[in-house]
Parts: C-alpha cells; structure tokens; sequence
C-alpha cells in the first residue's frame, strides 16, 4: 500500500490514561515508523505536553467534566480546528469513540471526503445507563447512538462480545473484529528489577499478591474482588489484594474496603503511567482478578498475559474470551462466593497458578505491532473500496445535520478568511500611513533642527561681534 495520512481520533489521549488512550498511542507511534503519517485529534488537556511524540497531535477546544466522568468533554465543531484538519491532506479518518470524535469524523469527512473507520471499544449503552437515569432519554440517546456508528464507512470491534453489544443497542450493518494489542514484549522482567519498582508497599514474602489494574469504577467487578477478600480473611487466609488506578469510584471502593475490615490487606495504589512499572507488577503478583463483564476486550488480561501472569475471569465474558479454563486463565461466575472458592483452590497449587500463566502467554498474547499492521493492511482495502464507490452513500437523516453543520463551518471559515484579508489590508493601510506620518516627522524635525542650528550659527556670530566690541 502506498504511504498513507491517518486522522486517529479520539476522546481521550495522555494524560488522561485509559484502554482506548493507550490504543491509540500505540496506533500512531506503530503508523509513523510504518513509513506512513499518523496525526492524533483530541480534546485540550491544561497539563498535556505533546512535544515528545513522533507524530503530530492536533487538540480542539474541551470543557471540563471530570468530576462527572472522569475526562474533559471536547467540543467538536470549532471553525479554526476544522479548517486546520481540512488542510491536511487526510486519506482515511479512524475514530475510536462512537460519541463525540465519531461526530467531528462525520463532519470533517462532509468536508474532505474520504472513508471514516470506527472502533467499538466499550459497551456504551453501560455508560449511558449510568449517566441517564430516564429511560425514555436512554433509548434516545441509544438510537442516536446507533445512529452515528450506522453512519461510518467501516465498524470494527475489539471483541466477539463487543459485536453482540452493538447489536443490543441496535446497530444492524457489518462490523470486523479487529482485536487490540499490548506494548509489553512477551516475558517477564529481571526479579531484582521487579523488587525495585514494586517498592513500598507491605508485601511480606510468601504472602500471595492478588492484582486489579484499570479504573476505579464498581462496574468493573470490584464489589466482587473486595467481598471475596472479605471471605478469604474470614478463613484466616493471609494475602494482599493491590489496585492499581483511579476513576470516580475510587473513594466510595476505599470506604467499603475499610467497612469490610480489609486495611492492611488490600492495598491501593494511584494511577501508574509509567509502563515498565506496571509491567513490574504484574511480574509481583500471582494472580489477576479481573471478574469485569463490562469491558469488551480485558486489554490488561493480556498484558498480565505478556508477563506470564494468570487471570481470573468471569465465564462468558468478552474479557474471557479465547481464554480455556485451567489452560490459560480460570473462569467463574459473576459472584464473590465462586471468585473465592477458586482462589482458596489456587492457594493450595501455586504450581498450577505458573503453568497457568505460562498458557496465557503463548495462547492469548498479540502484540501492537502485529494487530496495527493487521489495521494498517484493512486501511488499504477501505480506501480502494471507497474510491470505487462500494460503499453506500451518506444519506441518513443524521447526515443532513453534518452537511448543515460542514456548510455552517464553511461560511464561518470563509468570513474568517474574508476579515483575514481585510486585517491585512488595514494593516497595509495603517503601515503606510504611520510610514508616510513618521516621514512627515522626520521631515519636520529635520527642518526644526536645521532652523536650531542656524539659530545656533547666528548667536554664535552675534556673540563674536559683540565681544569685539568689548
């Protein structure tokens, strides 16, 4: 395929870290060293610094709502942004949020005309659910939804249960599962190395370490984790359970963890953003505890995989999916009754924890490069079959409010671009007539000068006549 110029956007970007952050990290880092372009869209972050990276990251206005979901909320539709990315020069947009960046995808591809791809990452009719408490407006927002991934060239999921959870909301067209990677090389690190960078924390030797790594949110199964901790001490078995991330539940999770009796044993950690530390502990810990039926992919099952590290995970979930049970990883149901009684089990064969761990890392390991330049390939394909025309056209009664909308930023654009040019014009204008007004100063200070001078002359001549006089 012929270099290409990839518009990756998305509603989150470091600093604001998260599964789909870190996907797309990767998608632009692995397309740049591909010979090819990649320029990253995202909303404004205060404290981002995009310097490093080897692509460009364009971000747009952002308001910010973290308190309320955890991220900065991006307005889409500003003149400047849409001017500066209808100039540069896009053959493909892959959206990897079906919200908002999915909106501004549409809208910029009314205006440049090449295919949009999206990525179906999450479960957001979850999402919508919790931040709606009206069904009638959930079953709007989930049509309007639909809606906006119907309208994209090309679906992909990140999972067989992703798919199904598109067709819940009532997505009804094609969709690929294009699965994500892990930045983590298969294998483990250097034991002392792993001593130094798990440092601080009470972990006695010998005690078993039980890790969970992701957002702080209850619908990630953590009431599950921190009951079973309950019944694993009520046994008077010694561990110690480490979280690892932040999220808006955070404080609520620490409050029931300590009405639970569990201090001591259950350890949280904030956010870690530095990678070869997380990867550090999930060389320290003996087993994974992820009973998450919200996430439509586990990517960090399978960064716990790169490091040999198993995982227990809910029967039928997506994050479960290609994961044999007691071959590489452990299935149970959705309850803290089975997460303890298989961990109870597990306690008396370390044994079978490591062979275990070693299952996952053969079978369920994929790393980014390998899954990007699987994407990169598909992007061939897309452009092909969208400059031939296979795709349907974008005729859907959404559509007719982005043509609105590309056409409104049109005219802003062109009015921009109109007083623009009358800026310059006034200031031409204004530079000639502050030119023509400092010469008409010099000039007339040269004249005053030279009248002072020969004022000057004249007295010096009459104080000579005078002094012969004297």
């Amino acid at each position: 395929m012929q270099k290409t110029n990839i518009c990756l956007i998305n509603d989150s970007f470091p600093p604001a870290i998260d599964g789909v952050s870190n996907a797309v990290l990767n998608y632009a880092e692995i397309i740049s060293g591909l010979s090819a372009k990649a320029t990253v869209v995202t909303p404004y972050y205060p404290d981002a610094d995009d310097s490093g990276y080897p692509f460009e990251v364009i971000r747009y206005p952002s308001v910010d709502t973290t308190r309320l979901v955890g991220y900065r909320a991006g307005i889409p539709f500003n003149p400047a942004i849409m001017n500066r990315l209808e100039n540069s020069e896009f053959d493909l947009i892959h959206s990897h949020c079906p919200i908002t960046s999915t909106m501004l995808a549409r809208a910029l591809r009314d205006r440049i005309d090449v295919p949009v791809v999206l990525t179906y990452h999450t479960k957001f009719d979850i999402d919508i659910a919790n931040a709606i408490r009206s069904k009638t407006l959930q079953e709007g927002a989930t049509r309007l939804l639909a809606e906006n991934i119907s309208a994209c060239d090309e679906v992909w999921t990140v999972s067989n249960g992703a798919g199904e959870n598109l067709r819940k909301i009532g997505y009804e067209g094609k969709y690929s599962v294009m699965p994500n990677g892990v930045d983590f090389p298969r294998g483990r690190l250097d034991e002392d190395r792993v001593a130094e960078l798990t440092s601080g924390p009470d972990l006695p030797g010998g005690v078993p370490v039980f890790l969970f790594v992701g957002r702080m949110m209850w619908y990630k199964g953590i009431r599950i984790i921190l009951d079973a901790m309950g019944m694993l001490k009520a046994s008077g078995k010694d561990f110690r359970m480490v979280f690892i991330g932040s999220g808006a539940d955070r404080e609520e999770i620490m409050a029931y963890s300590a009405g639970l009796g569990l201090d001591g044993k259950v350890l949280f950690q904030e956010a870690v953003h530095d990678r070869e530390q997380i990867r550090a502990w999930y060389c320290r810990a003996d087993l994974f505890l992820f009973p998450s039926t919200f996430d439509t992919n586990g990517l960090v099952v399978r960064e716990a995989a790169a490091c040999a590290l198993a995982s227990i995970l809910v029967k039928g979930s997506c994050a479960a999916e290609d994961v044999t049970d007691g071959i590489s990883g452990f299935l149970i149901e959705e309850n803290a009754q089975s997460l303890a009684a298989r961990i109870m089990d597990l306690l008396t064969a370390p044994e079978t924890m490591r062979v275990v761990g070693e299952g996952a890392q053969h079978d369920i390991y994929i790393s980014w490069e390998e899954s990007v330049k699987h994407a990169y390939e598909r992007y061939g394909i897309i452009l092909d079959d969208y400059r031939a025309g296979r795709y349907p056209k974008h005729n859907r009664m959404t559509d007719e409010f982005f043509h609105a909308v590309a056409k409104s930023l049109d005219a802003v654009i062109q009015t921009e671009k109109t007083a623009q040019k009358m800026r310059v014009i006034m200031t031409e204008e204004r530079k000639k007539a502050m030119a023509s007004a400092t010469a008409g100063v010099n000039e007339l200070g040269a004249n005053i000068a030279g009248n002072v001078k020969k004022a000057n002359d004249f007295a010096a001549d009459l104080y000579h006549i005078t002094d012969r006089f004297k």
